[in-house]
């Protein structure tokens, strides 16, 4: 049995993990600030680290929240965020450099204008301006794991994820993925009974979406093959606008509402479809959760712990 370390194990993404590693009888170890390691402590990871000397490890944390929170917190993401990477491939340099670190990195880094979202294309221009302080970050975990194999052999599976939806994300909707907020909001309308709804921006920018359990299966299953420096989409290339996700949810819940649309807020970048060839390549026969009954799994997760 190899010992799995899932940082931020306690988290949205690395819950699921955690329970697809225990159930795959893996012995799974979370880290996080929640449990007393904060990955923004070097020595305090590297002693953790080097008591339980990990065969792999899942790297779930990092400082975000929706659109608008990391708008507003930008200084703070950018600079959390840049050293839980750096601490991280430090500390598994120090003590434990033969263990394989798998990254899921967040589809907001690439260009903001891409339609389609192709991993050949990735740095061709930069972020959207909206995710600046958490979308270059991501691109630093490339960096940072081609620098650390090529100098020290550290060894890195990195996959570019889109936006995650689920249920075991947090209550807050200004600190969760975009889907769970307008679910989160929706049912607390409802509550209310309210007739209209309000959408954050112009509901028109399209987004792909995955499952949690998808999004961690895929990080789990890839513990097995070799280090991918070049990160390679989990990919549906398929695409829900903000309005339709709304509508769609709305719909599931039974709540005759009217949409409205506010416009001050930052709508972000118009299109993030992702190109499915080299994901399919990898896993030819992967079933991805549908929307509608990962919709309806989420606002069941929601309504048990409202």
């Amino acid at each position: 049995m190899k010992t799995v370390v899932v940082l931020g194990g306690t988290g949205f993404i690395g819950r699921s993990v955690m329970r697809l590693l225990q159930e795959r009888g893996e012995r799974a170890v979370s880290l996080s600030r929640r449990e007393g390691c904060d990955l923004l402590d070097l020595e305090g990871l590297t002693d953790r680290l080097a008591a339980l000397r990990p065969q792999a490890l899942i790297n779930c944390a990092a400082h975000v929240g929706s659109l608008h929170y990391v708008s507003r917190n930008a200084a703070d993401v950018i600079h959390d965020n840049m050293r839980m990477i750096l601490n991280v491939y430090a500390a598994l340099r120090g003590v434990c450099p033969s263990a394989v670190l798998v990254n899921p990195i967040s589809n907001c880094s690439y260009p903001g204008e891409a339609a389609v979202q192709v991993e050949s294309e990735w740095q061709n221009g930069p972020v959207h301006d909206s995710v600046l302080a958490f979308g270059s970050t991501r691109r630093m975990i490339h960096a940072l794991a081609a620098s650390y194999q090529r100098q020290h052999g550290v060894g890195s599976v990195n996959w570019l994820v889109p936006n995650a939806y689920g249920p075991g994300d947090a209550s807050d909707p200004d600190r969760v993925h975009a889907l769970n907020g307008i679910i989160i909001r929706l049912l607390r309308a409802r509550k209310a009974g309210e007739r209209r709804f309000e959408i954050w921006g112009s509901g028109r920018p399209v987004r792909e979406w995955v499952y949690v359990d998808d999004a961690a299966r895929v990080l789990v299953e890839s513990l097995g093959g070799g280090p991918q420096i070049d990160p390679v989409n989990v990919a549906q290339k398929q695409g829900h606008s903000i309005a339709e996700i709304a509508a769609l949810a709305a719909k599931i819940l039974g709540y005759e509402v009217e949409l409205v649309f506010n416009t001050r807020y930052p709508d972000g970048a118009p299109s993030k479809i992702l190109d499915d060839r080299r994901f399919r390549e990898k896993f030819p026969h992967f079933r991805f959760m549908p929307i509608e009954d990962g919709i309806s799994r989420t606002i069941d997760y929601y309504r048990s712990v409202s």
